[in-house]
């Protein structure tokens, strides 16, 4: 049996947290999840394997350290550099967006709000394969249509 790739999601929403669990579970059980409440526990979780990360989804709205404050120290690690982090958050600010793509991500993933379409996005994003996918302004945010 092949060993589960390890997925990271920070999140400060336990809900969130639980929703993502049980979806991917859903999906597939290729994968294990590993959530952290906030950027801090990442952060050590990080610098502190096993395991390591083979995804990152990270959200921004987080009280004490933003998603984008922790995308910006993860981006500056080597250790991490290649590292496919995926900023899953409710913000639709293209604004926002688009400083998530320049601080070094490598995908949006708007939080749908029904179980049906956040399933559908997690199922895609899951799908991507990483090790070559190359973001632009056509395939960085995930579009629901």
């Amino acid at each position: 049996m092949n060993e589960k790739l390890t997925i990271f999601y920070t999140d400060d929403d336990i809900d969130d947290l639980e929703f993502f669990k049980t979806i991917v579970n859903m999906i597939t059980d290729d994968y294990a999840v590993v959530t952290h409440m906030d950027g801090n526990q990442l952060l050590h979780a990080l610098d502190n394997p096993p395991p390591t990360p083979y995804l990152l989804f990270l959200d921004i709205n987080m009280p004490g350290m933003s998603g984008l404050e922790v995308l910006q120290i993860v981006r500056k690690s080597e250790k991490h550099a290649a590292l496919p982090i995926i900023m899953f958050s409710t913000t639709q600010d293209k604004s926002v967006i688009e400083k998530t793509k320049v601080l070094g991500a490598n995908y949006y993933l708007p939080k749908a709000e029904n179980f049906k379409l956040l399933r559908k996005s997690i199922e895609h994003t899951l799908k991507i394969n990483w090790s070559s996918f190359s973001a632009d302004n056509t395939n960085y945010l995930y579009n629901n249509n």
